[in-house]
C-alpha cells in the first residue's frame, strides 16, 4: 500500500485527503478513496455524503460577499400546492432572472413552512441586483434579501467565507416528496480546484496535519469512518471590523 494526498480549492476552502492506494496503481493521479461498507444503508449515506460534499464546494467557489441570499414567498392568489408546482415556477423564474442577466449565476430551493406549510424558495444569486431579484419575481414578497457574510463562526472560530453552514441548511429543504435534485442551478458554474493525488511525504495524523497552504489556517482535522485523514483550512480572515460608536470622543 501507498500513501497519497490531494487538496481541493473551492474559493477560501481548501480540504486535503489523505488516503492509501494499492501498489497495483500506475497513475496514482487518477486515484481516490475507496471505501468499504457494511451494508447497502450505509453505502447510500456514503453517496448523499457526496452529493452534499458537491453542493458545499459549488456554493463555495460560486458565491461570496457580493452573493445575495434571498426568501421568496408566494402571495394568496399565486400560491401553489404541490412541488410539481413549484419546480415550474421555479424554472420560470431562473430562465427570467438568466435572460436579463446572462452572465448571472445562481441556485434555488424549494421549501415548506412549518408553521403555515405553504411553499417558498430560497434563492443564492451572484450578478443580479437586489431590486430585480424582487421586480422579476412578482408572485408574492422577498421577505429577505441580504448579502452573505464576510465572517461566519462555527464552534467559535471565524472561517471567514466558508459557507458551509448555510450550504447545509439550504441542501436539507429537499424531502423525498420533492423528488429530482436538492436545488435549481442556473448560469456557468466555476468547477472547484481539484490538485492530482500525490505520494505522501509524511506520516500524517489527526494530530499532526499537512501544513497549511500559504495564507490559510487550518480548521478541522479528523479521521473518517471510511478510513482516511480530513483536513480542512478555510483562508486566513481579515480581522473583523468594529462599529465605531457615535458620537465625538473626548478630547
Amino acid at each position: 500500500m501507498q500513501r497519497v494526498k490531494t487538496r481541493i480549492f473551492s474559493g477560501a476552502v481548501c480540504e486535503q485527503l489523505v488516503f492509501n492506494i494499492s501498489d497495483r496503481i500506475q497513475d496514482i493521479r487518477t486515484a481516490k478513496p475507496k471505501p468499504r461498507f457494511q451494508n447497502e444503508e450505509e453505502r447510500e449515506r456514503h453517496r448523499e455524503g457526496i452529493s452534499r460534499r458537491e453542493h458545499i464546494r459549488k456554493f463555495n467557489q460560486n458565491f461570496g460577499p457580493s452573493s445575495y441570499y434571498s426568501t421568496l414567498t408566494f402571495d394568496n392568489e399565486y400560491e401553489v400546492h404541490t412541488f410539481g408546482e413549484a419546480k415550474q415556477v421555479r424554472k420560470k423564474y431562473a430562465r427570467r432572472l438568466m435572460y436579463h442577466f446572462p452572465d448571472a449565476k445562481l441556485m434555488i430551493y424549494i421549501g415548506r413552512g412549518k408553521a403555515t406549510n405553504r411553499i417558498h424558495f430560497h434563492m443564492v444569486s451572484e450578478g443580479i441586483p437586489e431590486e430585480m431579484i424582487k421586480k422579476l419575481w412578482g408572485m408574492g414578497g422577498v421577505v429577505r434579501i441580504e448579502h452573505l457574510r464576510e465572517h461566519n463562526f462555527y464552534n467559535g472560530k471565524d472561517h471567514g467565507q466558508d459557507y458551509t453552514g448555510l450550504a447545509n441548511y439550504l441542501f436539507d429543504h429537499w424531502t423525498p416528496e420533492q423528488g429530482g435534485r436538492h436545488y435549481k442551478q442556473a448560469g456557468k458554474m466555476v468547477k472547484p480546484e481539484r490538485e492530482p493525488p500525490a505520494p505522501a511525504k509524511r506520516n500524517y495524523s489527526e494530530d499532526r496535519p499537512p501544513r497549511p497552504p500559504k495564507g490559510y489556517i487550518l480548521v478541522e482535522s479528523r479521521a473518517t469512518q471510511y478510513g482516511y485523514l480530513y483536513f480542512k483550512y478555510v483562508r486566513k480572515p481579515e480581522p473583523v471590523r468594529r462599529k465605531k460608536a457615535g458620537g465625538k470622543r473626548p478630547s
